[in-house]
């Protein structure tokens, strides 16, 4: 049974189920002329979520539906930030959806759905919850994925998204499987008190072996990372830029539910796995991405390099790690959409900006552009002292705080090894020529300039907000 006050604490995610309904029977009204329509309602729902999630804050951590459900500080953050993705795509994909004929209200709607998945993950209490929250948010970006139908690439990847997609799924299902037969329940706080009375401790330690296997395809880290370069340049752009922030945010909620509430007793043997992980994602993602030509797939070999980051502050299973791996995931999050969003702006009908030769000359073409894009590269990059670069010395000090000195090193160098094609793309924007058959691109949409132009200056001035930032992500996890 439940309570009018589980019905409360819930209010955001009830309200958000409502809506993604009512926005696609709303669309089903409409005609392609009146459209925009959709586009409006969808922001709106979205700013009103944001609304319900701030102004519902408890004090403290509350539970519902018998502790299958938790809302606190940790899982407020990442739905606020998700839901600001969210509408920056919502924005920034408009222009583009036009000139491809892909304005339909399934886009709306999908998304939301999605986000939606990951509302419920992030805020999981039970095995059960992260299953419902994982496979909620997965369906939908499947789909979406998909959503330019007369695209082979498209086609192709959305295949590709599903098959691992699927695996994954199943292997961390059966993770889970094996967890229950070992303590008896579902809820991650009794697996956490079962741990030490359990007789089934190596059942146990198998089952976390796939857990951290679930874990680690949802993050794209190597080596579960195959899906992501292929889904990155196969998937429409605003798809990709959805791709590219709000799964690494549901990650980090994944990550922490299930490794430190569900199974905190055995972080000495998931923190080497994620360890491990990281060192791998750091060499293999910064080493492929300097050979890529397509501008999203470095985007995606860079993405992966940036997850080990991810894993470096996991690694460190103590609330400064927790606080770092958060405030990481969200700095990149923002970082991402504003690269997605310049690519955006300087596509047209019949043209995708993504390739890096097609930035040559962009700041002959239009300066602001290029100086956006460079704000983004130099941010991914971690050049102080923008906002990446508090987030990458945060990280950095959690690992060595956590005896992982060797794994600080990888990642310092691999660092330093991902400032070439970080640079690269500057490079090629400042000093070298337009190239003949590549025109300005038509005046992008005043909302995608304006709202883009946001995003980028406020890598900047979030420069002054980082100690702030940080001691929220500190008290999402009781610091």
């Amino acid at each position: 049974m439940f309570s009018l006050n589980d019905l409360l604490v819930i209010l955001p995610e009830l309200y958000l189920t409502a809506a993604a309904c009512l926005v696609l029977l709303f669309d089903v009204f409409l005609d392609d002329e009146h459209r925009d329509a959709t586009h409006w309602v969808a922001i709106v729902v979205m700013l009103v979520a944001i609304f319900l999630v701030i102004r519902g804050q408890p004090p403290e951590t509350v539970t519902a539906f018998g502790g299958m459900f938790v809302r606190d500080h940790m899982a407020e953050i990442l739905k606020v930030t998700v839901l600001i993705a969210t509408i920056l795509m919502f924005v920034m994909a408009r222009p583009w959806l036009k000139d491809r004929k892909l304005f339909i209200g399934e886009f709306y709607s999908l998304s939301i759905f999605s986000v939606l998945g990951v509302m419920f993950l992030v805020s999981a209490g039970s095995l059960v919850t992260v299953y419902l929250g994982l496979e909620l948010f997965s369906l939908p970006a499947f789909a979406l994925v998909a959503l330019n139908r007369e695209s082979k690439l498209s086609s192709e990847a959305a295949i590709k998204f599903f098959v691992l997609g699927a695996l994954a799924s199943g292997l961390l299902l059966f993770g889970m499987s094996l967890i229950y037969g070992a303590t008896g329940t579902l809820d991650l706080h009794a697996i956490f008190a079962a741990i030490g009375t359990t007789q089934h401790l190596h059942l146990l330690q198998f089952g976390l072996v796939f857990l951290v296997v679930g874990i680690g395809f949802e993050f794209g880290a190597v080596p579960f990372h195959m899906w992501l370069p292929d889904v990155y340049e196969g998937a429409p752009t605003p798809i990709a830029m959805y791709i590219s922030a709000v799964p690494k945010l549901a990650a980090i909620g994944l990550a922490y539910r299930l490794l430190e509430t569900g199974l905190g007793p055995l972080a000495g043997d998931w923190r080497m796995m994620l360890a491990i992980m990281a060192a791998l994602s750091l060499v293999v993602g910064n080493v492929v991405a300097i050979a890529q030509t397509n501008f999203k797939r470095m985007l995606a070999y860079s993405t992966i390099s940036h997850m080990g980051f991810v894993f470096l502050a996991l690694s460190n299973p103590t609330p400064e790690g927790y606080a770092s791996a958060l405030f990481y995931a969200v700095c990149f999050a923002l970082m991402e959409t504003v690269a997605f969003g310049v690519i955006l702006a300087l596509s047209r009908k019949g043209f995708d900006c993504d390739m890096i030769d097609d930035l040559k000359g962009l700041n002959q073409r239009s300066p602001w552009m290029a100086g956006m894009m460079a704000i983004a590269m130099f941010s991914l990059a971690g050049i102080p002292p923008l906002w990446g670069f508090a987030a990458k010395v945060l990280v950095l000090k959690a690992a060595i705080d956590g005896g992982m000195l060797w794994l600080a090193i990888v990642a310092i160098i691999c660092a330093i090894i991902g400032l070439f094609y970080y640079l690269r793309v500057v490079k090629v924007m400042y000093f070298d020529a337009p190239a003949e058959d590549v025109e300005l691109s038509p005046k992008p949409d005043i909302a995608l300039r304006w709202l883009l132009s946001i995003n980028a200056l406020g890598l900047i001035a979030m420069i002054g907000f980082s100690g702030v930032f940080f001691t929220w992500c500190q008290h999402a996890f009781g610091v």
